[in-house]
């Protein structure tokens, strides 16, 4: 057989390297891993360690303002007990309070309700006597009655003619043509017929005196300004103002009667002037009863 040769090993031994190789490396991973979980665990636990601090903080934190909810809310119950009790005796005030006022308010009731009975029993007895008195007046004017009637028919006869005077005296009120080319109603021409216009009571009279001058003056619901007077030949112009409309009145006559319509009235009025004077006219405005339209 022939020698081996000095370099290469036994394959016992080469079979034993490999087996060493092997292991040694496998320690190696070993302890590489080993070291790895080492430092896992280590930050783990670093980890652990800054959650449980966070933790606990949260947990100290929560407590505080637990503390203080609970402070907060003690001291809102304490207030709402005090208002509680404050507006409990305000009730208990208001109540007793009222109570007196029901009772007094009774009380002046009960009291006026029999000053009330007294004063009416008072005033049934001085009804009474009044009632006594009233029937011997009675009697007594019964007994003047027929006194009375004779009276009466004195004061008959003297209305039937003071009834005939007026009726005469209406006939002789005329009736003339106005301006505006109509007949006009009964034109009174004195005081004396004015009066019994008056008292016919067709229409409201107003009278008048108007000087002449610068400023109009109202009469009933127009105003009127005198521009010239002329006594001599009894004429006269004048301004009108009525419904807000100027209107000029030239050169009329005494007794002549003036008419003009307003806007919510159903009749005309009418101006007469009975007297001129100098720079000065008299007379009346005439006007309707109804003066508003229906």
């Amino acid at each position: 057989m022939s020698q081996p040769s000095a370099y290469q090993l036994p394959p016992e031994h080469a079979g034993s390297n490999v087996k060493t190789a092997l292991v040694g490396g496998a320690l190696a991973a070993l302890l590489i891993s080993n070291v790895y979980l080492f430092v896992q665990l280590h930050d783990l636990k670093a980890d652990q360690i800054k959650s449980r601090q966070a933790l606990e903080a949260q947990l100290e934190e929560l407590k505080d303002n637990s503390t203080q909810v609970v402070a907060t809310n003690r001291k809102h119950l304490e207030t709402l007990k005090g208002d509680l009790e404050s507006a409990r005796l305000q009730a208990n005030q208001a109540a007793s309070q009222a109570k007196r006022e029901a009772l007094s308010y009774t009380e002046q009731q009960a009291k006026r309700l029999d000053q009330g009975q007294q004063a009416a029993l008072e005033q049934t007895k001085k009804v009474a006597g009044e009632l006594s008195e009233v029937k011997a007046v009675a009697n007594t004017a019964t007994s003047k009655l027929a006194d009375v009637s004779g009276d009466v028919t004195n004061v008959k006869t003297q209305v039937a003619t003071t009834q005939q005077n007026l009726d005469r005296t209406i006939s002789d009120l005329k009736k003339v043509t106005g301006d505006l080319g109509v007949t006009s109603g009964y034109v009174a021409t004195n005081g004396k017929e004015l009066a019994i216009l008056k008292r016919l009571g067709e229409r409201n009279y107003v009278e008048f005196t108007l000087p002449k001058g610068k400023n109009p003056q109202k009469v009933g619901n127009v105003t009127l300004l005198l521009k010239k007077a002329d006594p001599k030949r009894n004429r006269f112009t004048f301004e009108l103002m009525a419904d807000d409309k100027k209107t000029e009145k030239k050169d009329r006559t005494v007794n002549e009667p003036i008419r003009f319509i307003m806007a919510r009235a159903k009749q005309p009025y009418e101006i007469i002037v009975n007297e001129v004077r100098k720079d000065v006219i008299v007379g009346y405005l005439a006007e309707p009863k109804d003066q508003t339209a229906r």
